[in-house]
């Protein structure tokens, strides 16, 4: 999981040369790595994958592909959901174990799902876990969002990405927020900048998401149809969200096909993204809206009881709270 805790000083602005920086105990994997830790980063503007389908027994209308890129060098995989084939659904799931937390492979299981793809942050130092935002499962709100964050000692009021399922089955992306039981959403989220906070969250310009599943994460990648990465305004700067990572993302497009993605990090055939990058590959599955999720070694996807990719560069998979979970039903 990316500690929304930890700072590191990176900046904000797209398109420029970024330190890695990377903190990992495992000695081989700095020994991997120690060769580009010290170099400044471009982001791609574009990224040419070499995108190819998986072999993997799943029914019509899930379909899995696999992507390289061996120059930057990237590894990803994306799961491509028609949702308009009536035995496909998506839920959000949260752990019922004691600690609040399960592995990916533990959430397929539990729930019987066909594909299951890590969700939201979480507080993994409170025992059960705490979700770190929004959290709503079958109708049920389990955790109402944040309304701020504490950066360089100033707080911020923020209205940050959720994903949404709504009662009739069709998803949205929205920036959004909570009073008392119900959920709101806005057009834009709220305007914050490193040193000058929003100090509230003013509800007289939003309204009612009407939604029976939904959980914050972000930031929003695309917006619109628009690349539109709002790192400043759902006050996530000096985080490590900003910079390269391991990533998972989820979006949609016109065609109402539920696009899910993971992307590997912290090894020596695949560097990780930025938020940019990880918005362009998005783009290349024509999603008109899609949200960055939790990464780092969170970022997992499984798909008929089998782990896709290596989450941060290993076999095993990271406890999560939350989930994406998709369902095929006769």
């Amino acid at each position: 999981m990316i500690m929304m805790g930890q700072l590191l000083a990176q900046k904000n602005s797209r398109f420029r040369k970024r330190p890695i920086k990377i903190k990992e105990n495992n000695s081989f994997l700095l020994a991997i790595i120690f060769s580009i830790s010290c170099q400044s980063i471009d982001i791609e503007e574009s990224i040419a994958m070499n995108w190819s389908e998986f072999d993997i027994d799943l029914p019509e209308g899930i379909d899995l592909y696999q992507g390289r890129n061996k120059t930057i060098p990237l590894k990803a995989w994306v799961a491509k959901i028609d949702l308009t084939n009536s035995s496909i659904s998506a839920k959000v799931l949260s752990s019922t174990d004691k600690d609040r937390k399960e592995t990916p492979m533990q959430f397929l299981e539990h729930y019987e799902a066909r594909i299951v793809l890590n969700g939201g942050y979480f507080n993994a130092d409170k025992i059960p876990a705490q979700h770190v935002g929004l959290l709503k499962t079958n109708g049920f709100l389990e955790e109402p969002a944040s309304h701020s964050v504490i950066r360089d000692s100033d707080r911020y009021f923020i209205t940050r990405g959720a994903f949404g399922i709504k009662f009739d089955g069709s998803i949205d992306i929205a920036w959004c927020s909570t009073k008392n039981d119900s959920i709101f959403e806005w057009d834009r989220p709220l305007t914050n900048r490193p040193g000058f906070p929003n100090d509230r969250i003013n509800f007289e310009s939003s309204r009612f998401w009407d939604v029976k599943e939904a959980i914050h994460a972000g930031p929003i990648l695309i917006s619109n149809g628009r690349i539109d990465i709002a790192v400043e305004d759902e006050a996530f700067f000096n985080t490590p969200v900003a910079g390269i990572q391991p990533r998972s993302a989820i979006g949609y497009t016109e065609h109402n096909e539920l696009i899910l993605m993971v992307v590997d990090g912290r090894q020596a055939d695949s560097r990780g993204v930025y938020l940019e990058e990880l918005a362009t590959l998005m783009k290349q599955f024509n999603c008109i809206e899609a949200l960055n999720l939790d990464g780092g070694g969170s970022s997992a996807m499984v798909a008929d009881s089998r782990l896709l990719n290596r989450p941060a560069g290993r076999t095993i998979q990271r406890e999560v709270m939350s989930s994406i979970g998709i369902f095929y039903n006769n």
